[in-house]
C-alpha cells in the first residue's frame, strides 16, 4: 500500500490525490502535520528508498525560512537533519508517496505516471 503523506488543504496535495485516484491507485493519506513521521521513520525512508535527506525539506515553506536553515543545512547531520524533520510536519516537502523503495517527493504528473502508474 502507497503511504500518501499530505497536508490536506494543501492545493499540490489534493492533485496528487485525485492523480492517484483517477489511476485506481490504493494509497493510505497521512496528515503530515498530525502525524508526522519520527526521525527513526525518516531513516528507514531513506535507507529504504535512498532519497537525500536534504530533499525531504520543504525549502518553499514559511518554517524552513523562519528557522534560516538555508544557512545551517551544512553544518547539520544526517540525524540532526531527521530530527529537524521529525519536529515538526510543515518542514517536510509535500506530498510523499512511498512504497517500498520508490519514492516521490512533490507532485509532477510525469514522475507519478512513471512511478505509481
Amino acid at each position: 500500500m502507497l503511504k500518501f503523506y499530505q497536508l490536506p488543504n494543501c492545493s499540490t496535495c489534493r492533485k496528487a490525490a485525485q492523480f492517484l485516484t483517477e489511476h485506481g491507485v490504493s494509497f493510505e493519506p497521512i496528515n503530515i502535520v498530525e502525524l508526522t513521521p519520527t526521525a527513526n521513520e525518516f531513516k528507514n525512508i531513506i535507507d529504504a528508498t535512498g532519497v537525500d535527506v536534504d530533499r525531504l525539506f520543504n525549502r518553499q515553506g514559511a518554517k524552513f525560512r523562519e528557522l534560516n536553515l538555508k544557512e545551517k543545512m551544512e553544518a547539520l547531520s544526517t540525524d540532526e537533519k531527521t530530527e529537524l524533520l521529525a519536529s515538526d510536519g510543515m518542514l517536510v516537502k509535500r506530498p510523499i508517496a512511498i512504497s517500498g523503495k520508490k519514492i516521490t517527493l512533490g507532485f509532477k504528473e510525469d514522475e507519478y505516471r512513471n512511478t505509481w502508474l
